[in-house]
């Protein structure tokens, strides 16, 4: 339960749930990184989490073996109607003992693919091998993206009847209106009053793209154009070294990690947001930008294309440094258009991204597997 979208998907889902008269049980490895974590709001869930120390999101063959020992354990006590698994590695090991135990109904949400084009090309057919096998254990798939469905499809993951999409929820009514916290995060970078800021929030991970950032800045002549990163990870002393070896260090701020109850405010102290990831399912920050009314460039990398086109933002290749260059300094000179992408943006998401409505759909996948309703406890 690090900070990530994974994480708040499935936070969310719990609390839902809970809300609506289930027993719910979250199993989740210690939340260890820089990144921050979700765990203390899930115990203060009114559920039941269990965390195993094993269940670590690296490979590692001797924890992972007593990993999946403890989760047959814990299914073999639980006997849950439905266990629901969520991202690559848990998954695999959850739907094994869910398998070993028997009679439990088994769904899978795919957040984004360990096979990519970015993995070596042994690790990505081990991935398929586990994921293919996985998922003849699984009665129902659920894709963040329609790009999942293809992606795994393609590999040979599943079959089209198990999948659908239910967008990953999130609070929505937080991101509409400007959060009061806005202007004091903004003031807190001492911007110039016209400075135009631009914000990317994720880890300062690799496949993350902040350097393709970074390079576009460095050839955006207009001072008035500020960036600022926002998040933490391995990789930020890298980062602030190549901001400062570029000379950048005025024009860029490292904000570290934020609460996520901050990111609303940051989301509307911003111009644009820009996502420039190689590799995500559906990165939750862009609609989420757009609930705030802000305009987004982000590469075409796997379901962005699904919140992001001509009406909402501006949707590059991915790598494409000139094409991000071009895009910020258009959205940079010019505010109607910010107003009218946002806009448009705002209206797309509103529904789609509601987390009351990505819970009944996920209710509504566990009655169907089940064959029958499944009334609160």
């Amino acid at each position: 339960m690090i900070l990530g979208g994974a994480q708040e998907n499935t936070l969310l889902t719990c609390e839902g749930l809970g809300a609506r008269g289930h027993e719910v049980t979250l199993v989740t490895g210690p939340p260890l990184g820089p990144e921050g974590q979700l765990l203390t709001r899930a115990r203060a869930g009114g559920y039941r989490v269990i965390v195993l120390d094993d269940l670590r999101r690296e490979i590692h063959p001797f924890r992972d073996y007593s990993a999946g020992r403890a989760l047959r354990r814990l299914l073999a006590e639980l006997r849950p109607d439905v266990m629901h698994s969520h991202s690559s590695k848990a998954g695999i090991l959850a739907r094994a003992a869910a398998g070993a135990v028997g009679g439990i109904r088994v769904v899978h949400t795919i957040h984004g693919l360990a096979f990519h084009r970015y993995e070596s090309w042994w690790r990505n057919r081990l991935y398929v091998a586990l994921e293919r096998r996985a998922a003849r254990r699984t009665d129902a798939l659920i894709s963040v993206a329609d790009a999942m469905t293809a992606q795994a499809l393609s590999a040979g993951v599943g079959q089209p009847e198990q999948y659908t999409t239910i967008y990953s929820g999130m609070e929505v009514e937080r991101f509409l209106d400007r959060d009061e916290r806005a202007d004091a995060f903004r003031a807190a970078m001492h911007l110039p009053d016209d400075a135009v800021l631009v914000t990317q929030v994720a880890r300062l991970a690799e496949l993350k793209g902040h350097r393709f950032i970074l390079e576009a800045a460095k050839r955006i002549a207009d001072e008035r154009v500020h960036f600022c990163f926002v998040g933490d990870g391995q990789l930020r002393r890298r980062i602030e070294a190549q901001i400062g070896s570029a000379g950048l260090a005025n024009r860029f701020r490292l904000t570290g990690l934020v609460d996520p109850d901050q990111i609303p405010a940051v989301l509307h102290a911003s111009d644009i947001v820009v996502h420039a990831s190689l590799r995500e399912g559906l990165a939750r920050v862009l609609p989420q930008a757009l609930l705030a009314g802000k305009p987004v460039v982000s590469f075409d990398a796997d379901g962005a294309r699904e919140v992001v086109d001509s009406e909402t933002g501006i949707l590059l290749a991915p790598g494409d440094v000139r094409g991000l260059c071009l895009a910020i300094e258009t959205l940079a000179s010019s505010p109607a258009l910010r107003e009218k992408l946002g806009q448009a943006g705002r209206q797309r998401c509103r529904e789609r991204f509601d987390h009351r409505r990505m819970v009944e759909r996920i209710e509504a996948v566990y009655e169907r597997i089940a064959g029958r309703s499944l009334p609160p406890r």
